[in-house]
Parts: C-alpha cells; structure tokens; sequence
C-alpha cells in the first residue's frame, strides 16, 4: 500500500507574478508549503531571471497542466544590441562585440522571418537533454555543446519600444517550447550586430493573465490561514480552451469509474477533446464520441 501524500486535498489554480532571482520549482515549493497542499505543479518553466505569469496547479488541477502548458503564451522582452553572451541573457558572459546598431525599420522588418512556423535552436544554457545529460551542465562543465533545431510556432513578434539605439522591447505570442533568448541571439545574428535578452516578463499564459497573478509576498502573507484559498481560481480555469459537456448523472458516475459516459452534446465534433461537468462540478476531460465523453482523465473532487 502506497503512502499517503502529506498534506490538504485542496484543488485548483493559483497564478504568481513570479519574481526576479527564483526558481519556477521555488515558487511551487512555497505555494505548496503555502497552501499545505498535498500536490502542486506548474505549468511552463520561467527563468529565475525571468518574471511574470506562472501557472501553479493545486491537487487535482495538476492533471489538467498539459493544457496550459500546451497553449499559447506571450512575452515581454527588451534585446540588448551590440553583445552575444554564452547564455544568451545578461547572466552570461559576453563572448563577442559589435559597434553596429539597427535601425527601428530594419528590426521590423527582420521579424518576419521570426514568425510562423519556424526552427529554433534553444540555448545552450537550458534545460535541454543531450544523450541524458542536462544542456546547462554539460556548457558548465566547459564541454561543447551541439542542440538540434526545434520546430516552434510564432504568432506574433512586434516591436514595441525603441528606448535608445541599443535596446529594443520586443512582444511575442508563440506555442509551447519557445525560447526567447534565442529569438533575441538570431535576431542579433540576423541584423549583423548581435544580441541577448536583457529582461524577460510573460504576460499571459493560455487562459491565465498578469491581472490573475498573486505577488508571492501575498501568498506568503497568508500562508496557512483559512484566507489563503480565496487566492484559488477554479480547477476549471484551466479547460477554458475546451468545451463543456454536461453530464448525466449516470454518465458522470460511470466517467469517474473510467468508463464511457453519457454527455448533452452542444456544438462539438466527434474525436474533438472536451471536458464533462455535473452539477457545476468538472469530472473529467476526455473524447467526445456519439454522445458519450472517453474519459482520460477524472477528476476526485
């Protein structure tokens, strides 16, 4: 018989405004102590130099990470111009120079070859496995290291604001997997003047926005207090892609036993992933099928 997880059985959704210096894994252990939560995650590492959007999940909602991790996110990024760094952000040393500068139109018109579906090349200061050994700790230990092309999507990348001739804030929307240090290291290379991101900020994450997020101050403020859980958003929070189905009660009872169950279909297709409902709680995510949810994963709420 397995151990019990320590801890409240508390589900759902809290959004931090993760700060400057921290480790995504940081910001979950301290909401999970927090909350005394039996289970936490997140969804979508940021780096500790990196702030903004982190979409922590709570209990049950953890089962439903994948669809956040899988959505669309934007960013907020100022690129440094005239310096490549071995990180590709200013944590990093710099490794080569240039004294030319471009100019608003010429960024501009650089982006487009940024956007849509693109291959990128992440860091290699990043989380990255090659042959089973993390991409950072092998650049640490001074090896050389060689990352394969990854493909991403773009959306969106804009230039926001020209503060001076050597940085420009930048905005992207991408899918999962993007890497905005090597957005600004390419564009650098690409302008023949090089670059690095000099500050990073996401500013939503699928469903969830910086107008969600909780300063960790806050969550600290009343960790183990009764009040704490008003800072919650819904397990459904994070399905708001999906579509709804009610369930029966039949169907909801035979969905949390991991079978086939009867839903009241609105406008769905058939195969078309959806979430089920009964009396306003979720039950389980699944595929719609001729009236019925498949059920792949349930929620014990």
């Amino acid at each position: 018989m397995g151990r019990r997880k320590k801890g409240r059985d508390i589900s759902g959704w809290l959004v931090v405004d993760k700060p400057y210096g921290m480790t995504s894994t940081a910001v979950v252990n301290k909401v999970r102590w927090a909350f005394d939560a039996n289970k936490a995650g997140h969804a979508g590492t940021l780096d500790p130099a990196a702030t903004g959007v982190l979409a922590i999940a709570l209990g049950e909602a953890t089962k439903t990470v994948p669809f956040i991790t899988d959505a669309m996110k934007a960013y907020r990024f100022t690129v440094r111009f005239g310096a490549a760094t071995n990180t590709d952000d200013a944590e990093g040393e710099i490794i080569a120079t240039s004294e030319q500068r471009p100019s608003d139109q010429e960024i501009r018109d650089a982006l487009a070859a940024f956007e849509g579906d693109i291959m990128q090349v992440p860091p290699k200061f990043s989380a990255v496995k090659i042959d089973g050994e993390r991409a950072y700790a092998l650049a640490r230990a001074g090896e050389e290291v060689e990352i394969a092309a990854r493909p991403l999507f773009v959306e969106s990348l804009t230039l926001e604001e020209r503060t001076d001739p050597h940085h420009a804030v930048l905005e992207m929307v991408c899918g999962k997997g993007g890497y905005v240090r090597s957005i600004a290291r390419d564009l650098g290379e690409m302008l023949g003047c090089l670059g690095h991101v000099t500050a990073l900020r996401r500013i939503w994450s699928g469903p969830f926005e910086l107008e969600d997020a909780v300063t960790l101050e806050e969550v600290e403020r009343l960790a183990k207090s009764p009040d704490i859980n008003g800072l919650l958003l819904p397990l459904e929070a994070g399905l708001t892609d999906l579509p709804e189905l009610p369930a029966t009660a039949e169907g909801a009872a035979r969905m949390r036993n991991g079978n086939p169950g009867m839903v009241l279909a609105a406008d769905v297709d058939y195969g078309e992933l959806a979430w089920a409902s009964y009396q306003g709680q979720p039950v389980a995510v699944g595929t719609y099928r001729a009236g019925e949810l498949h059920p792949s994963r349930v929620f014990n709420l």
